[in-house]
């Protein structure tokens, strides 16, 4: 990063203040200028456009805000923010209408089947294939351009109407029947062609709009002035937009990051997990500032009272650990709760001090974990939380509890796997299209290791299904066809004790121990697979998800299924079937050095859901087992802190997030219970002991250099620590 690069590369903490209509009678500039000082802002989304036009706009129908009058309150802030140095971006909010816009362009709208306007509160809802998406909001680009001259632009909701609904506007009809042949679907019918291509054309639709409104503003304002929309940190939030990532992201200079849902699955440990993903596609030379409410999130949303500090401060910093940057984000400019005005300076002024180890560096891990978003459509469908993402997440908070790094990898990106990680981990996927599966075998074959769960690779890159799974030579496992159980709860009988299953560890240990006399107990032999060691006191664990049927040619069978046997009574719960030969985890050691696991049963996706620690513990285990003796780095702390690591020439950065909640509802927190001590080790191959300081309490840690590997300890975490590792042989 250079005093020449371009605004989207430097500007690194952001501001706003987001204007309702009636500001433009008490908005405070001085105020707000001051508070940009304060918490060492480089640059400022104002509202510019779109629903409500904070400016006097010279087309008739570009509603003013109800207080603005003649006044350019839009204008007047930019010249404050121009003043003040800071970058502006002019946010929109572009895709409804109020009925005055309607009357006069009804063509616009969206139509349901039935040819009926599609509305949202007092809003009609504008249809992205229109000329309102094509010519009118091209032309109010133009026109904030030439008024003030804004480094870029952003969009709330520019992607228009979400997947749940299908738009029947003769635009819609026309362009689908001319990109596919197909008349628009009646339903959403996964298996009919007509639906596949209309998800398909509906991706394309809004890659395309990405491009219209960059080429409308660089030819209007010059090549670094771009239009960034907005983005979704949730996978399926963009697949309900039609937002493919992938393609978006690669065109992308910078990502506007709208991540701000919580939910009961993911703690903040998640917004790391964004941010990883993100630069994944995005690229980590560039930037992704996130909007950080300093107002309450939840159902209701309270958009006027202040979030507690300790909520706003463990989600900015599992931000700032995905490589995330902060902006402050407040509804309306003057608020009773003054609360709000308080928290973002200490945070933001720590990272303008750390700014040198948070930019331009590069992530370190040794476990790679697949997703795409074709897999979230054509395996999840309609279930895809349930089906496709909860085994994804059951996996990335299994790492994060093993103390081990990993990074978020899009399918497509598996042919650069191999010398960025020792692992791949394919959690349910499902789709995998034959390119993916080739680079699946090529990174085996140069001594990668791989675990799948699930029915992996089942369907091709368009979900069309395969009579076995495209990895079942290379696992040693073929399909049947067959399954126990369900993927998804609601397809469980709740009437019934479909759930009670079990897997059956082996070899059978429980001899070993103290407890009542069994004569079905086996005499236990030998040990067992690192996968499933730190269970030796139980040769059953609970299970209650999803098994697909497998035979077994060439692998070690590591546990078996126990099928569901009565809950109640009591006095009927006893296992009909305590043993089958149905396997359920399976391994497999490579004669070129790579291991395989194959979780047949969806321990991940259980984990999710469930939270058994015993799947925790296997999913832990393999990971362990795969990566072999030499990981990047460990830590210990009994899964209560996340970590991930990054290089920049002569050190290692290494940031440690508190992950405890007090709360039950999702997201809010109000307390920071500090964890500690943490036991840390990274492989260190310098010359010399290295140089190991806090960049958060300051202090100098101690540590002791030995076998490739320097080991110190963190004493306390409060809501994060980042730890600076520099070699002083390069200083």
């Amino acid at each position: 990063m250079t005093a020449a690069d371009p605004w989207y590369r430097t500007t690194l903490r952001w501001a706003q203040t987001n204007l309702t209509e009636i500001d433009p009678q008490r908005y405070d500039d001085a105020w707000w200028r001051k508070h940009w000082h304060d918490t060492a802002v480089q640059g400022a989304i104002i509202n510019a456009g779109g629903i409500v036009a904070y400016y006097p706009s010279k087309f008739e129908l570009h509603h003013r805000a109800v207080a603005l009058g003649d006044r350019d309150l839009y204008g007047e802030i930019v010249a404050s923010a121009r003043d003040e140095g800071l970058a502006v971006v002019a946010r929109m909010d572009s895709n409804r209408v109020d009925e005055a816009f309607y009357r006069a362009h009804p063509e616009w709208i969206c139509r349901d089947i039935d040819g009926q306007p599609i509305t949202v509160a007092d809003k009609w809802v504008t249809c992205i294939n229109s000329p309102y998406y094509r010519e009118y909001l091209p032309d109010v680009l133009r026109e904030i351009i030439e008024r003030s001259h804004p480094d870029g632009f952003a969009d709330n909701s520019w992607a228009g109407l979400p997947r749940q609904s299908i738009c029947y506007c003769s635009h819609c009809a026309e362009l689908f029947r001319t990109a596919t042949g197909f008349e628009l679907p009646h339903d959403h019918d996964w298996d009919a062609p007509q639906y596949r291509a209309w998800i398909r054309w509906s991706y394309q639709r809004r890659t395309d709009l990405w491009d219209l409104n960059n080429r409308v503003t660089t030819e209007a304002g010059g090549p670094d002035c771009l239009w960034f929309g907005m983005i979704s940190g949730e996978v399926l939030r963009n697949s309900d937009r039609s937002i493919d990532l992938r393609q978006i992201l690669s065109r992308s200079e910078l990502i506007m990051l709208d991540h701000q849902h919580r939910n009961q699955v993911d703690g903040f440990e998640q917004n790391t997990e964004a941010g990883k993903r993100l630069h994944e596609l995005l690229g980590w030379d560039k930037l992704i500032p996130e909007s950080t409410p300093q107002y309450q999130l939840g159902v209701p949303a309270f958009r006027v009272a202040a979030m507690p500090a300790a909520e706003v401060r463990l989600w900015a910093t599992a931000g700032f650990a995905g490589g995330i940057q902060p902006w402050w984000h407040h509804i309306g400019s003057r608020h009773d709760d003054r609360r709000q005005y308080r928290t973002a300076a200490p945070l933001f002024g720590w990272h303008r001090d750390n700014s040198d180890i948070l930019t331009d560096r590069t992530p370190i891990a040794d476990v790679g974990i697949v997703w795409s978003q074709e897999n979230n459509d054509f395996a999840g469908r309609d279930s895809a939380a349930e089906r496709t993402l909860d085994p994804y997440k059951g996996v990335v908070r299994a790492v994060n509890a093993a103390g081990l790094g990993y990074l978020p990898l899009h399918a497509d990106d598996l042919v650069a796997a191999s010398g960025r990680v020792r692992v791949i981990v394919l959690p349910n996927v499902e789709v995998l299209a034959d390119d993916q599966v080739a680079a699946v075998r090529r990174f085996v074959e140069r001594g990668g290791s791989v675990i799948i769960s699930g029915p992996v690779a089942l369907q091709d890159g368009d979900g069309n299904p395969r009579s076995d799974s495209a990895l079942a030579d290379l696992f040693g496992v073929h399909l049947t066809g067959e399954s126990f159980g369900a993927r998804s709860l609601a397809d469980f009988n709740i009437e019934t004790h479909a759930r009670h299953s079990y897997l059956r560890l082996t070899p059978e240990l429980r001899a070993r121990f103290d407890g009542p006399s069994d004569t079905s107990a086996p005499e236990p032999v030998g040990s067992r697979h690192p996968v499933v060691t730190g269970l030796d006191e139980t040769d059953l664990i609970a299970f209650g998800g999803y098994l697909p049927v497998a035979q077994v040619e060439d692998a070690e069978v590591l546990a078996t299924f126990v099928p569901d046997f009565p809950i109640y009574p009591p006095e009927t719960s006893w296992m009909r079937e305590p043993r089958t030969e149905v396997p359920a985890i399976i391994a497999k050691q490579l004669p070129a050095g790579g291991r395989l696991v194959w979780l047949l049963a969806d321990l991940d996706r259980s984990y999710a859901r469930d939270e058994q620690p015993d799947h925790a513990t296997i999913i832990g285990n393999a990971v362990r087992w795969a990566i072999g003796d030499r990981p990047a780095f460990t830590i210990d702390a009994d899964g209560l802190v996340s970590a991930s690591l990054y290089g920049q020439p002569g050190r290692r950065i290494l940031h440690l997030t508190n992950r405890v909640l007090t709360s039950r509802v999702p997201g809010r927190e109000a307390h920071l219970v500090p964890v500690g001590p943490v036991a840390v080790r990274v492989r260190h191959e310098g010359p010399t002991e290295p140089r190991i300081t806090s960049r958060v309490t300051g202090v100098e840690l101690t540590g002791k250099a030995e076998d490739g590997y320097v080991s110190f300890e963190v004493d306390k975490i409060t809501d994060h620590e980042v730890i600076v590792i520099e070699d002083l042989a390069v200083q």
